[in-house]
């Protein structure tokens, strides 16, 4: 009975031996090498808020949550009946203003007629003063004449030039008028992705009031935080590695974008080279945007998972996170 029990207990600990043995083996097998460091985090992608210019109220909203836009795709109308008035307004001050120049130039030809004349009948006066068939106050009254014809003649030329003028002025606030209107209607300024609706037709919005937000689906990342013995490592364009949480058995590729030039947590009082380790940097992995493109519709924002982080130009990866990703959809 002994022999069984010293046997059993020895079988048993050779068993436990060798589960420890090869939970420690596994361990060995998943630890990350030195010149690899790694963060969690979420993707994330760049947001860009619609919103309006001008103050007003939403006609129409044509984009739904969810709904993938290209670039210069007309999101949202503004009424515009007001500014429809003021530009038809405008307009009618640019029909008058010409009108005027019109009769400026007419003007013109008026007085410049008048002072021909009026300088001919100064020549003939003063001709006839000359030999004595006229008195002196003849020619003065002449020389008057040709002198204020003149003055009507500048005065001409000034209101053709004011009228002028007054036509650019019109012109400029047509355009004003109509840059309102083009901006009225709010467009995408990205290929992506509806991510909120945040206003609705009759809504009376200030300017700058958010109508809706985009994301950006070729600017995706991940920030993860790394100490400060792994950052001094890292370089801007260094290869980096995502695994998703939900789906593990894919490796994405992806690049540094960013690295923060200060630390995110630092102690209050910085002295010793414990507190100084202590310190973590934030550091942007991006993925490409030519390898976005070809799984847009499975982006998805807001899922965790790691990234990984090649330290140094000459590192290598290992076998467990080379690039592994899913067929790209048909479409």
């Amino acid at each position: 009975m002994t022999t069984r029990r010293t046997v059993l207990a020895v079988l048993v600990a050779a068993a436990v031996a060798s589960a420890a043995g090869w939970y420690w083996w596994q361990q060995e097998l998943d630890r990350l090498p030195d010149h690899i460091g790694t963060g969690n985090g979420r993707i994330e992608a760049e947001e860009v808020h619609v919103a309006t210019k001008f103050a007003g109220r939403v006609a129409e909203v044509l984009a739904e949550e969810g709904d993938m836009v290209a670039a210069g795709a007309v999101l949202a109308r503004m009424d515009t009946a007001e500014l429809e008035a003021s530009l038809a307004r405008a307009k009618a001050d640019i029909a008058k203003s010409e009108e005027d120049v019109a009769e400026a130039e007419a003007n013109i030809t008026l007085r410049e007629s008048e002072l021909k004349f009026a300088e001919q009948e100064l020549g003939r006066a003063l001709f006839l003063l000359q030999k004595g068939h006229v008195p002196k106050e003849l020619a003065d009254r002449r020389l008057t004449e040709r002198d204020t014809a003149a003055a009507a003649l500048n005065a001409a030329r000034a209101h053709l030039a004011s009228s002028r003028r007054a036509v650019e002025a019109d012109m400029a606030e047509a355009r004003r008028v109509q840059t309102q209107i083009d901006d009225s209607l709010l467009k995408s300024p990205r290929d992506g992705r509806i991510q909120y609706r945040l206003a609705e037709p009759g809504e009376v919005l200030a300017a700058g009031g958010r109508v809706v937000t985009v994301l950006d689906l070729t600017d995706v990342y991940m920030t993860i935080f790394l100490p400060t013995d792994q950052v001094g490592r890292v370089f801007l364009g260094a290869e980096a590695r995502i695994i998703l949480d939900p789906v593990p058995q894919y490796v994405i590729p992806a690049k540094v974008s960013f690295v923060a030039s200060e630390a995110q947590f630092t102690p209050r009082e910085v002295e010793t080279r414990s507190e100084r380790e202590k310190l973590m940097f934030r550091v942007k992995v991006k993925i490409a945007p030519e390898l976005l493109r070809r799984y847009t519709e499975r982006v998805k924002t807001g899922v965790p998972g790691e990234a990984f982080v090649l330290l140094g130009a000459d590192a290598v990866w290992p076998d467990s996170l080379a690039v592994k990703l899913p067929d790209p959809p048909t479409r």
